[in-house]
């Protein structure tokens, strides 16, 4: 026993480690580590089951930018921010909604007008084509092909019912969502410079400058870039009723309203897939005004694309269209048709970011092409 406790003795004075004896610092990473690990999974966790009050968020920090603008300028006038911001407010909700009101019924009578022409339209292309070019369509086929109950009218126009039905269902919701975009989009306009502040407080005084320059940008692009293209789809959407008023085709407000918002606000294809109702709708009513309204829609494309374009996107931000569109495919996978709403005006903001932030350097001569090489 004595040797015992003198072997314990000789062991304690030689700092030998007990075999469950676990250091303090080591305790100190693990607890760390665990802790940590909770707190990420549950900051997920919450991105997760907020994931909708954040989207709604982010859309109204892009409204606010797009309405800032306007709202400084009445302030710098004299009107109070939060009054200026309200008029703001009232305008948009009023133009808005007088543009559903007048142009919304007259659109639904348009489209109920050329269902119920189709078949009318069909024979007298099908008669068309056939006396032109010796083909041999049968218009009382097609319209039976295409009316028949799996047809893809048919199946195009359950799915819209159905679409109809779900939106119908859900209007207490999106009622709530967009109450919720603009209470947010008020407070972030109205109560702007103090936003700014609180913000900027967060950060030393030699980031403050950035961080402030950096919000003037994201204010200037979404704002610029959302009223070029606002006025680029009027121009376009007048022109194409114009176009289409003197040319006789029918269905002008509606086929105008669908050039002018397609050609601008889907990036790539939306020229493409706007022009190309406008075409064979005016094909439907006649062959010879359909090849005129492809040349028209041709031809005012590069107008656009050259000359008036140009000319309203020289002091916004103009998108390469690769760009664009893949802006806007990141957006629908990220957020589904907010984030495409928002992709554009979001990417004007990251490329202007860059091009003020990122120092360019001279390119080698070995980088260029050598169609692009001198001499």
């Amino acid at each position: 026993m004595a040797d015992e406790s003198e072997n314990d003795d000789m062991s304690a004075e030689s700092g030998a480690v007990s075999p469950g004896f676990v250091p303090a610092p080591t305790k100190r990473i693990v607890i760390f580590t665990i802790l940590s690990v909770l707190l990420t999974v549950g900051a997920i966790w919450a991105v997760f089951l907020l994931e909708h009050l954040l989207i709604l968020l982010l859309l109204s920090v892009f409204v606010s930018f797009a309405i800032e603008p306007a709202v400084n300028s009445l302030a710098r006038r004299g009107m109070r921010r939060g009054a200026a911001t309200g008029l703001v407010f009232l305008i948009v909700i009023a133009g808005s909604g007088l543009m559903t009101w007048v142009l919304g019924g007259m659109v639904i009578n348009e489209i109920i007008s050329f269902v119920e022409r189709l078949p009318d339209l069909l024979i007298r292309s099908s008669e068309f084509m056939n006396d032109r070019f010796n083909t041999n369509i049968n218009p009382e086929n097609l319209i039976q092909e295409l009316t028949r109950a799996d047809s893809p009218i048919r199946d195009f126009a359950g799915s819209f019912a159905s679409a109809a039905l779900d939106i119908t269902g859900s209007v207490v919701g999106v009622t709530f969502d967009l109450l919720t975009v603009g209470l947010f989009s008020f407070y972030f306009t109205a109560e702007g410079p103090k936003v700014r502040e609180t913000v900027c407080s967060f950060f030393p005084s030699r980031q403050q400058k950035m961080v402030l320059e950096g919000w003037e940008i994201a204010i200037d692009k979404t704002a610029g870039f959302l009223y070029s293209r606002l006025l680029l789809a009027g121009l376009s959407a007048i022109l194409t009723a114009i176009f289409l008023t003197v040319l006789g085709v029918p269905y002008t407000v509606a086929l105008a309203i669908w050039m002018g918002i397609t050609s601008q606000f889907i990036p790539t294809v939306g020229t493409y897939l706007g022009g190309s109702v406008v075409v064979l709708v005016a094909f439907l009513v006649s062959p010879i005004r359909g090849l005129v309204a492809l040349a028209f829609v041709v031809a005012y494309q590069q107008i656009e694309n050259y000359i008036v374009a140009p000319r309203i996107t020289a002091k916004t931000m103009n998108l390469h269209p690769a760009v664009a569109f893949g802006s806007v495919i990141a957006g629908v996978l990220l957020m589904g048709p907010i984030g495409a709403f928002i992709a554009l005006p979001a990417a004007a903001v990251l490329q202007a970011f860059g091009s003020t932030y990122l120092r360019r350097h001279e390119v080698i001569d070995a980088a260029v092409s050598p169609e692009e090489s001198p001499g």
